[in-house]
This record gives C-alpha cells, structure tokens and sequence, in this order.
C-alpha cells in the first residue's frame, strides 16, 4: 500500500463511525413512530436548531472562530424563506432556496469583512453585525411584524414533488422532514471534516501561523469556513419557516447567537454528534426545570455547573477523551 492509498484511507470516516452515526439516525427515525406527539414535536424541533448547532460547530469548533452573530445568519435564511412565502406566495423550494442564498450570502459579506480582525475583535465584529440585521428586522416592521412576526399559512406550507406533495404542517411529515435536513448535513460535515479541508481547518485553529508559513491560504480557508458554517445555518433558518410556519424578530436576538455556541460546548465542540446532543440535553433540561418552578433558569445554571465539571470537554469531547477516542 503506497503511502498516498494510506492518507486517503485516514481521511474517510471508520467503519465504526458510519456505522454509529446510521444508529442514531435509524434510531431518530425509529422514535417518529415511537414518540407521542408532543415529544416528536420536540424532537422535530431539536432536529431543526440541530442543523444550525452543527454550522455553528464548524467555525468555532473545528476553525476555532467565537462568533456572537450566527444568529444572522440562521435569521437570514428564515426571512428568505419565510418572506417570499409570507408575501410572494412562493412554494416551498424555491423559499428555501431563497434563504439558503440569504444566509450565504451574508456570511460571505460578514466574514469578508470581519475575519480581518482575530480573537476577541472577531467577537465583538460578528456581534455588531448580528445587532444590526436585528435591528434592520425591528425597522422593516412593515414587512416583518418585529418581534411580533409572522404566522404562515398552511395552505403555503406544501412541499411539492412530480408525484404527490407532502403537508409540512403534518406532524410526522414535519418529524422526517426534519431528520432528513439533520441527515443530510451530517452527512456532509461527517465527510468533511475527515476530508483535506477540515484537517486544515483543525490546524488553522491549533496554529494558523505555522499553516501560513507551510503555504496555506489562512483567509481563505477560514472565509471558506464561515461560508459553509453561514450556509448550514441558513438551511436551519429555512428549514424552520417552513415547518413550524414562524418567523420573529426574536431569531435574530443575542441570545440566538449565545445558544448554538451553549449547545455546542455542552454537547462537544469539535465532534459530529456534539451539537445534537447539546441541543437535545439543554431543550430538555430547559423544557423540565420549568414545568416545576418558575426559577427554573437557577436549575439550568446548576445543570451546566455539573456538566462543566464532570465533563469538561462537554459530552461527546469527554467521551472521546476518555473512552471512546474513535468517535469523530
């Protein structure tokens, strides 16, 4: 075996990997017909912001990048997708591809700009942006409603195919809507962060200076981040409009930048299953600490306390660190 056949073989997923990632998107799939139907609307929703926790993943885990404005970006692609619903009347693909395009195309513009500054300054960078597509969104009330919003129709919530159509609004259908969104991009960050390009984006982030005297483009390999990172969550952002039939000003708050970067640190920065796990772990540690008191923000801090301490690298990291070092 030549060593070229050697590196190849290392930049594919194991065998293990695959075959732990098709289990647990077996098993999603499995609990759309075991879950009663609130918790698969939950699920449903996990699913969705997962999407948007695994671009977030990509910049700050796996490029190292701490944005506070990826909020933009997941609420670009729901007013791409949900204005031209809302007011154009347009069908489902087309509005999700509208705001695929509204999210990239932002995230290219913004990591233009703001990756010419570095740590901290990124931060407080990406943070202004996102502030002022926030308020842009409060200034166009007209067409936004603010933090009011939008409801859309279900009648316009209908995914068309040469065959048959399917009703987003369908619990069920929403559920596999959802996971096959999940699946497809897990797919695609599974492979990608095994590939050329993610190792650089790893070694960007251990030691960008050392890449740039090996000859690496370092702007361009973190512009390339940022864009692909900006996509993913614009596809959550669609994704969202079109099955939950929602679009407010509130998605593009401070905190909806906070909570991918949250998600991503307590399920495991730099992993594949981290983001899902964080999402899923805090929705419901949040969605149960409530139904019980009314402090239940008190119980959530001391959650993360406990997870801090007991698994410093988040979840997924932690068990990568310790037990299981195949896990990508």
């Amino acid at each position: 075996m030549t060593r070229a056949m050697a590196n190849r073989i290392k930049l594919t997923p194991s065998a293990k990997s695959l075959a732990l990632h098709a289990g647990v998107v077996l098993l999603l799939l499995a609990l759309n017909f075991l879950l009663p139907e609130y918790h698969r609307g939950v699920f449903a929703r996990v699913l969705v912001l997962a999407v948007f926790a695994m671009g977030y993943n990509l910049a700050f885990g796996y490029t190292g990048l701490l944005s506070l404005g990826h909020a933009m970006f997941f609420a670009a692609g729901l007013y791409g997708a949900g204005l031209t619903v809302y007011h154009l009347e347009w069908s489902v693909w087309p509005a999700f591809a509208a705001g695929l395009a509204a999210g990239t195309g932002l995230a290219l513009v913004v990591g233009f700009l703001a990756l010419r500054t570095t740590g901290v300054a990124f931060m407080i960078v990406t943070l202004m942006f996102a502030q002022v597509f926030y308020l842009t969104t409060l200034y166009f009330t007209t067409y936004t409603r603010g933090e009011e919003g939008l409801v859309l129709p279900q009648s316009s919530r209908v995914l068309a195919f040469p065959g048959g159509a399917l009703n987003l609004s369908d619990p069920s259908t929403r559920y596999l809507v959802a996971l096959t969104l999940f699946t497809l991009v897990l797919t695609v960050i599974l492979f990608l962060v095994r590939a050329p390009f993610g190792r650089s984006l790893v070694a960007i982030r251990e030691n960008d200076e050392r890449m740039r005297m090996l000859g690496y483009n370092v702007f361009a390999n973190k512009l390339a981040s940022v864009v692909l990172s900006g996509l993913f969550c614009a596809a959550s952002g669609a994704a969202y409009a079109v099955l939950f039939g929602y679009v407010g000003s509130g998605f593009a708050a401070i905190q909806y930048s906070i909570l991918p970067l949250l998600w991503v640190l307590v399920g495991g920065a730099a992993t594949t299953l981290g983001p899902l796990i964080g999402t899923l772990f805090m929705f419901y540690v949040i969605d149960t600490a409530s139904s019980y008191t009314t402090a239940h923000l008190l119980v959530v801090g001391l959650v993360l306390i406990g997870v801090i301490l007991f698994f410093p690298k988040g979840i997924a990291g932690t068990v990568r660190g310790r037990w299981l070092p195949w896990l990508p």
